[in-house]
């Protein structure tokens, strides 16, 4: 076999693999967020098609960056263990091809596929995050009525809970709203029919209701109710704050940042958002974001180095060996990139540095057992 075909061949096997896994896990990986994910930001409003099909694209950033380099290793695992069972890798060696000259084509891969981990990292997720936590309101602005479920509790709007019984577009009814004092219900609204009023470009909404019943209730030191006042209107508003709710939850942390904003921070001690000067903490967290963005994009290069003479090692065709090395492999990679983030507000733990030991140790024991097989 010529080393052109041979690198078509191999290189073919391990993209196809590669691929077929990124397909595959990102598939598990977007089923199993997308729900939760959009039950945080917006309960159980039903939505547009076109704004569920935005959100899971905005989901699919995220998957990426962990289903490329762990579908990438699971495919070198299967591919060599493959090759090595049917002997040839001994064929290609008894003609005298060495190891780093057999494995060429999987490290040009490993280098193109770092280089879309590496746009995916920096670029790509960053803005998808920050794109995600916006919807919610872009919703509230463009269709405020959706919050609205028939029989579902919002609880969405800050300091209310409020149930609605039927819905026809903006005129709601059977309606019973709750505004807390705290943890305790402070007055509760029970309105035969309202009509939601909205200004463009406003995210604060009114409520006009119609019938009202309105139980106002007074606590005593223990927390026990010791005065409910009642009254009747045939005709009231309430307005619901759901400015005060972005304000409070849209909260630029560093990963929404983008990496640019990130390295203005360092450079400056200024927050990129609002200007004002940072702690050491909150420069901690922002120099651990963007180291951890530069380590995770050389995970599959660094997955390669590993992964080949692993592959190799095993000698087995059973898909579940290689599917087992790869997800023990990356579960301990992953693991210091957690720990790395619980602790990117300790600038004395060096957070950052953190962030490069995976890489580090991978690095090493993938080239002591690459050299080994070399040495063969």
């Amino acid at each position: 076999m010529t080393p052109r075909i041979f690198d078509r061949y191999l290189g073919r096997q391990v993209l196809s693999s590669t691929l077929m896994g990124i397909l595959l896990l990102s598939g598990v990986m977007v089923l199993g967020n997308v729900y939760k994910k959009l039950d945080e930001l917006l309960g159980d409003t039903k939505l547009p098609l076109t704004v569920i099909a935005e959100f899971i694209g905005l989901i699919i950033p995220f998957s990426l960056i962990f289903t490329i380099p762990w579908a990438f290793l699971t495919s070198i695992l299967l591919v060599f263990g493959r090759i090595s069972a049917d002997n040839e890798l001994v064929s290609l060696r008894m003609t005298g091809w060495s190891m780093p000259r057999i494995c060429a084509s999987v490290f040009a891969l490993a280098i193109s596929f770092s280089a879309v981990c590496y746009w995916v990292n920096v670029d790509l997720a960053p803005m998808a995050k920050n794109r995600m936590k916006t919807l919610f309101y872009e919703v509230a602005l463009e269709n405020p009525e959706a919050l609205f479920q028939e029989g579902r509790v919002l609880e969405k709007v800050p300091g209310f809970r409020i149930y609605t019984g039927k819905r026809n577009e903006r005129e709601l009814k059977n309606l019973e709203i709750v505004e807390l004092n705290g943890a305790l219900a402070g007055r509760v609204v029970r309105a035969r029919r309202a009509l939601l009023e909205t200004e463009k470009g406003v995210l604060d909404f009114t409520l006009h209701l119609f019938d009202a019943e309105i139980e106002t209730y007074t606590y005593n030191q223990d927390r026990r109710i010791d005065k409910v006042d009642f009254l009747k209107a045939a005709e009231t508003a309430i307005t619901f704050p759901m400015s005060r709710l972005k304000d409070k939850s849209v909260r630029v942390n560093a990963s929404m940042k983008s990496t640019d904003q990130l390295w203005g921070e360092l450079n400056t001690r200024k927050d990129a958002v609002s200007g004002r000067d940072m702690e050491d903490r909150h420069l901690s967290q922002s120099r651990t974001e963007l180291n951890k963005r530069y380590s995770f994009s050389l995970a599959c290069f660094t997955f390669a180095l590993v992964g080949i003479p692993l592959g190799v090692t095993a000698q087995r065709r059973e898909t579940s060996t290689g599917f087992a090395l790869s997800l023990i492999t990356a579960t301990v990679y992953i693991g210091f990139i957690i720990f790395g983030d619980t602790i990117n507000d300790k600038p004395g733990s060096h957070p950052h540095l953190v962030m490069w030991l995976p890489n580090l140790l991978f690095l090493g024991i993938g080239g002591w057992l690459f050299y080994k097989l070399s040495r063969r």
